[in-house]
């Protein structure tokens, strides 16, 4: 078989260990000569994928079985839990772009002290809350415009540090003589590379929603190799995302594009699915999260 020539545009760059978790089927195995497939279209070279499945056994997240492209991977422990994205944000995400998700003008405070003596478990919730979408206000101090309690107090728990925080909400929020929502939030969420990295990932969805639109053509690694590409990009960008309220963001807003691109895309690979398709994890995940949305446009 001869591999379709890459597509031109930005170019995306696939983890191997991304890989091999999106083409996990739903008895948590992945065929390795489709995974060796997949990665060639995706310039991975075979001494890649062979030392990321000798890493990813070793850590105790897959179980190999057989030789060479005739392998079976198997997902072990907890590896289906800790796999892709949290589907209740990106579904979250997808109702602000339909204007079915409005902010109610609230603020989520967390303030902390954590003592020298858990100075680790301070970063990691310094790290948590960013990836829950905070800004730092200053110091020990957080914000966000989403109701994020219930997360904020897992991962403290987590950490056994949850006597060290202060929860709080307000509907009054100024910093020196700024107290329009909108401009606070200019200040203090990176909206302008935020908006940058949306434009690219509308950039890398139009051009797999061409390739899609001809799908007679495709070959099940094809296929697969435009799945993977789209989740890489959806995710670094979404993992990025403080998901604000559209009220908070300059409209247009590019990430309501660049969703309902995805959610297109996601559409025609449903229409295109071969028959083992919908053994493919990542199929399924994704299929889910986008499908209201791509039956909105």
């Amino acid at each position: 078989m001869t591999a379709a020539p890459r597509m031109p545009g930005p170019d995306v760059q696939v983890p191997t260990r991304m890989l091999v978790e999106a083409l996990v089927r739903a008895d948590l195995t992945v065929d390795t000569g489709e995974l060796y497939a997949t990665a060639n279209l995706l310039g991975m070279t075979d001494q890649q994928v062979r030392l990321c499945i000798k890493r990813l056994v070793a850590e105790g997240r897959f179980t190999h079985e057989g030789r060479g492209r005739k392998a079976l991977l198997r997902a072990a422990g907890t590896t289906e839990q800790t796999m892709g994205l949290d589907v209740e944000f990106v579904a979250h995400a997808f109702r602000q772009d339909a204007g079915i998700a409005p902010w109610d003008g609230t603020w989520h405070l967390v303030a902390f002290a954590v003592p020298e003596t858990a100075r680790t478990a301070r970063d990691a919730l310094r790290v948590a809350l960013t990836r829950l979408g905070g800004a730092s206000i200053q110091g020990g101090l957080y914000l966000s415009a989403n109701p994020w309690e219930p997360y904020v107090e897992n991962h403290a728990r987590h950490l056994n540090i949850l006597d060290h925080l202060t929860f709080a909400t307000t509907r009054d929020l100024r910093q020196g003589d700024q107290d329009d929502p909108a401009a606070l939030a200019r200040a203090l969420w990176p909206l302008a590379e935020l908006a940058e990295l949306y434009h690219r990932l509308t950039a890398v969805a139009q051009l797999r929603r061409e390739r899609l639109h001809d799908h007679a053509g495709l070959s099940e690694p094809q296929r697969l190799t435009i799945a993977v590409e789209l989740a890489a990009e959806f995710t670094r960008i979404m993992e990025a995302d403080p998901l604000l309220p559209p009220q908070l963001l300059p409209q247009p807003w590019p990430g309501t594009q660049a969703r309902a691109l995805v959610a297109q895309c996601w559409s025609l690979l449903d229409e295109s699915a071969g028959p083992d398709g919908e053994n493919i994890r990542l199929f399924r995940l994704y299929g889910d999260m986008t499908r209201p949305a791509a039956a909105r446009t």
